[in-house]
C-alpha cells in the first residue's frame, strides 16, 4: 500500500525558511509527476509547485522565486525548499503524487508569523 509521509512544517518568523519533504513508500514505481498543494483556513486547496519524472518544474505565481521543488527519484521522494515566507504562506501544505491515480499525504502544518 502506498504511502506519502511528509515532514518538515512548523513555525517560522516571517523570511524564514522551511524546508518539507515527503517520502513515498510501499511503491516501486516512479510517480509522475509529484506536486505540493496546500490549502488555508477558509480557501481552497492550491497547487504550489509540481514536478515531473524528468525534472521538468511548474510553480504557482505567488511562490516563483521564493520556492523550490526537487526530487530524488531514487527515493521516491520530493522536497520543497521555501525561502522567504510570509505570513500569507500560513497553511497546510499537502504533498500528491500520481501514478494511475492520486495518492496525497496526510498533511503538515506551516505557519509563518508576521
Amino acid at each position: 500500500q502506498v504511502q506519502l509521509v511528509e515532514s518538515g512544517g512548523g513555525l517560522v518568523q516571517a523570511g524564514g525558511s522551511l524546508r518539507l519533504s515527503c517520502a513515498a513508500s510501499g511503491s516501486t514505481f516512479s510517480f509522475n509527476p509529484m506536486a505540493w498543494y496546500r490549502q488555508a483556513p477558509g480557501k481552497q486547496r492550491e497547487l504550489v509547485a509540481s514536478i515531473s519524472s524528468g525534472g521538468r518544474t511548474n510553480y504557482a505565481d505567488l511562490v516563483k522565486g521564493r520556492f523550490t521543488i526537487s526530487r530524488d527519484n531514487g527515493k521516491n521522494t520530493v522536497y520543497l525548499q521555501m525561502n522567504s515566507l510570509k505570513p500569507e504562506d500560513t497553511a497546510v501544505y499537502y504533498c500528491y503524487a500520481l501514478h494511475g491515480r492520486s495518492y496525497w499525504g496526510q498533511g503538515t502544518q506551516v505557519t509563518v508569523s508576521s
